[in-house]
């Protein structure tokens, strides 16, 4: 795999959104090994570093397109746009939409839908693709994160969308990866709200390279899977939804059973129908 995306990704003009965060490191630093010509987008800039940052709040829709203009015009063109940026947090589907659930829209959702729109100019006529970094979470939803849920099962369905209006000239990919250790899961974890024994750890690594199987193919794939476990994970989903539901609440009786979210307020509500359950 390693050869064949180095011989796809020479020379390709590739912007990068959430550049900074954990994915968009490891992701910068492969596809300029790869010999892709790369510039991010994040919150801070980093202009003169070797993978040159440029500053763009993703959530303001008149700051995406002057900077993904000034992205394309350093890079004089645009072959491959990845939409990596994304935020996560707690939020129960029974408490009310708040902040933290309209950050969590904003950013893994019309972030990406803007950032996708502003960049379509240049890869038409270059005939590019675009990459969506999703979540398994996109298909395989889990109790207390709602609105992470929720948005990338919306960035699924706007790629599909996408991919009957520009699919004749844009490859659109949707990449699903499970866990992986970053600050994105920092605040959930404080809420007494991690995902320790729901969702198994993947390393960056395998999201990274399959990000770059995706950009490679001779055809843009439709759905990708970073492991194994995730295509079969992906497959009872969408195809055995009420047994991956019961898998679900098996893994969510074992842990309020073990008390492992007795101290989280935002599962409170849990905690309480689950003991009534047992009276």
């Amino acid at each position: 795999m390693r050869g064949r995306a180095v011989n796809g990704l020479n020379g390709r003009r590739v912007l990068v959104t959430g550049a900074s965060g954990t994915f968009g490191r490891h992701l910068g630093a492969a596809l300029t090994a790869a010999g892709a010509r790369v510039v991010g987008l994040d919150l801070h800039a980093r202009p003169d570093d070797d993978l040159p940052v440029l500053a763009c709040d993703l959530t303001d829709p008149a700051a995406v397109p002057p900077a993904v203009q000034a992205a394309v015009d350093r890079l004089d063109g645009l072959d491959l746009l990845i939409n990596n940026a994304g935020v996560g947090g707690p939020a129960p589907a029974e408490l009310p939409p708040d902040e933290v659930v309209r950050q969590q829209l904003e950013v893994n959702l019309l972030a990406a839908w803007r950032t996708t729109a502003a960049a379509l100019p240049a890869l038409l006529p270059a005939r590019g693709r675009v990459i969506f970094v999703a979540s398994r979470m996109a298909v395989l939803p889990l109790p207390l994160a709602a609105a992470y849920g929720v948005s990338k099962r919306a960035l699924v369905a706007y790629a599909d969308a996408l991919r009957h209006e520009v699919g004749t000239h844009v490859g659109v990919s949707v990449i699903y990866p499970s866990m992986v250790a970053s600050p994105i899961h920092d605040s959930t974890a404080e809420a007494g709200l991690s995902l320790r024994g729901v969702s198994r750890p993947e390393p960056v690594e395998g999201v990274v390279a399959a990000i770059l199987r995706a950009a490679t193919a001779r055809r843009a794939p439709r759905d990708v899977a970073t492991t194994t476990r995730g295509r079969l994970e992906m497959a009872v989903g969408r195809h055995a939804p009420a047994l991956a539901d019961r898998l679900v609440r098996r893994t969510l009786a074992a842990r309020l059973a073990a008390g492992d979210l007795d101290a989280a307020p935002l599962a409170a509500g849990m905690v309480r129908r689950h003991r009534d359950l047992g009276d």
